[in-house]
């Protein structure tokens, strides 16, 4: 995610915050809005063309805005994306804006990749113990299998990279192997 597009989500997550703003409610609006312009090649094509003055798009915006029931503060969003050019950067904004969300309600987001499937006991045990190593109140995992792994898991929150596999555990011996032996 580029700094930009965090800056961009700080800013209407501060606004919405401020306005006591169901954020949820508000990150499905900015998605319908991301579909309907992914939809849409000529609204795209009118939008970012620099040939339309600015009050035909806030006009074209507004129209949306009233179909689609958007709220004062995602439209107001939406027109600063659109005079600044960036609505090309709008689906990396809805990320930001959503890992903000999730970060200020307390859910982090994980994903966890192991040898063999996980049954659900083995899932939820996983999940308390990357809230408490993460200090969240809930986590939303995805799972997958990498057979490579031989055994354990692989757990990535954020940037953060957790290995607990046996090919994680042997290449760290490996390493330390190598450095006595040097």
């Amino acid at each position: 995610m580029a700094a930009i597009d965090l800056r961009y989500a700080r800013a209407l997550a501060d606004v919405i915050s401020e306005q006591k703003r169901n954020g949820q409610a508000v990150l499905r609006q900015l998605n319908d809005f991301a579909d309907l312009l992914e939809q849409s090649k000529e609204l795209r094509q009118a939008l970012a063309d620099p040939s339309i003055p600015e009050g035909q798009k806030l006009k074209v915006l507004d129209a949306i805005a009233g179909k689609l029931g958007l709220d004062s503060p995602v439209r107001n969003f939406l027109a600063v994306v659109i005079r600044h050019q960036r609505l090309d950067d709008l689906r990396s904004m809805i990320r930001a804006y959503d890992s903000l969300v999730e970060e200020g309600a307390g859910i982090t987001e994980a994903e966890v990749i192991s040898a063999l499937p996980l049954d659900q006991a083995n899932r939820k045990l996983l999940e308390q113990n990357i809230a408490t190593l993460t200090g969240k109140q809930q986590v939303r995992a995805t799972y997958r299998e990498d057979p490579a792994l031989l055994g354990g898991a692989v757990v990535t929150v954020g940037s953060q990279v957790y290995d607990g596999s046996i090919r994680g555990q042997l290449r760290q011996l490996k390493s330390r192997l190598i450095a006595a032996g040097a």
